[in-house]
């Protein structure tokens, strides 16, 4: 029987920044959130002194209770980058990283199996080593599952973990029945999002325990493929380890961009920024040595305008990363199918079928001399930009009012990289 253990980063981004105001991260009431935005802004994290006086994770700010006294820090992502890589190093003290899955900045999978042998430790005691090394080492609290399968592990993390002093949760398959059967609400569990739970709770079923006595036809004829791991989840099975995501490799790659506009554009100053995300997504081709065949564009409008999305898919003359041949593709596709009267608040930017450069054909209907030449600009670009910073080279599109280029360079994922 095989041993993972799931490690939190605990509210990760409030604790960082509490950890560089030398204030502790589990009594001081604080929130991470850009306060150059509205109020309406959502809250990246909050602190686990604020959760306690009821104040939800991933709020916006007007949700705060009024008269609750709390810090508000704007967000650092590089911060949290750095952090999160000097806790990887931790984990590299104790494990291979053949065995360390990175879900996500602030969360990872172990596979400890051979290393409770090594240690002469219990899995338990090995999460409780590796939780103190991190709040030793950086300042930062943390939570753990631990389960015979990654699924109990997360689950073990998520639900039991939260209710343990120690804030160390530990689950098998039998435990899982026995405590978790029939806990409440379904949402609680990983991958059971709300859309899953109304379509259940239409037919009578509230629990996992109702979920694992169902009839197995009728899971499928309404969720598809995705029963399976549906009925496996809910009798605590899980076949996936952490050797089989490392030797996964996807079928078709791809390349995407998308970000919420500050107001709503209109027809013109929406295609701006259409052209801008499609430029920085050839150069990220170039960067990476890569190539794309086709993409994908989809549009949402302002709510109040009650108006269905636009989403259409064009394929280039050749598969390529020259932002000559694919900006004036994608702009045809945008004036195609984009509403004439504006009220873009959403776009979204998806290279297809995206492989390695040396997998390219030339085309006889383009100039590859040009090619060559513009790929060379291209790399010079990429070249100063790394060296002087990604503002260092702009076009002429990026200087226009409503382009956004400038000011998603400051950014990571959306947001002040410090």
């Amino acid at each position: 029987m095989r041993s993972y253990i799931c490690i939190d980063l605990k509210s990760f981004y409030a604790s960082v920044e509490c950890v560089e105001r030398e204030l502790d991260p589990m009594t001081t009431s604080l929130v991470v959130a850009d306060p150059e935005r509205t109020d309406k802004t959502i809250c990246l994290a909050v602190s686990p002194a604020l959760k306690e006086q009821g104040v939800r994770n991933r709020c916006r700010v007007f949700e705060i209770p009024q008269g609750i006294s709390y810090i508000t820090a704007p967000p650092r992502m590089q911060l949290y980058i750095d952090y999160s890589a000097n806790i990887y190093r931790i984990y590299l003290k104790y494990f291979s990283k053949e065995d360390i899955h990175v879900y996500s900045i602030d969360e990872v999978f172990i596979d400890v199996t051979d290393y409770v042998k090594m240690y002469e430790m219990t899995p338990r005691e090995l999460g409780e080593a590796v939780m103190e090394d991190i709040l030793r080492t950086v300042g930062i609290p943390s939570t753990c599952g631990i389960g015979t399968n990654l699924y109990l592990a997360k689950i073990a993390l998520d639900i039991t973990a939260k209710h343990a002093e120690d804030r160390i949760g530990e689950l098998d398959e039998a435990m899982y029945q026995r405590t978790l059967w029939d806990h409440r609400p379904l949402t609680d569990f990983w991958r059971v999002g709300p859309g899953i739970a109304k379509e259940l709770e239409r037919r009578g079923i509230y629990t996992m325990r109702g979920i694992a006595m169902a009839q197995e036809e009728s899971l499928y004829h309404l969720f598809g493929v995705d029963a399976e791991l549906l009925i496996d989840h809910a009798w605590g099975r899980e076949t996936v380890t952490i050797a089989d995501i490392k030797a996964y490799k996807a079928e078709n790659n791809c390349l995407s961009s998308g970000q919420v506009l500050p107001c709503s554009y209109s027809y013109e100053k929406a295609a701006l920024i259409v052209k801008e995300m499609a430029d920085l997504l050839c150069l990220d081709l170039v960067d990476k040595n890569l190539v794309a065949e086709a993409a994908t564009l989809h549009i949402s409008y302002e709510k109040s305008l009650c108006r269905d999305s636009s989403h259409a898919t064009v394929s280039f003359v050749m598969p390529t990363s020259s932002s000559r041949l694919i900006i004036p593709e994608i702009e045809k596709l945008y004036r195609r199918i984009a509403d004439k009267t504006g009220g873009v608040r959403r776009v979204n930017l998806t290279f297809q079928r995206v492989r390695e450069e040396e997998c390219r054909q030339y085309s006889f209907l383009v100039d590859t001399e040009e090619l060559e030449r513009e790929k060379k600009i291209q790399q010079a670009m990429l070249s100063i930009k790394r060296k002087f910073g990604k503002n260092a080279v702009l076009k002429g599109m990026n200087l226009e009012e409503g382009a956004t280029t400038m000011e998603r360079n400051r950014q990571i994922g959306g947001h002040k990289s410090g």
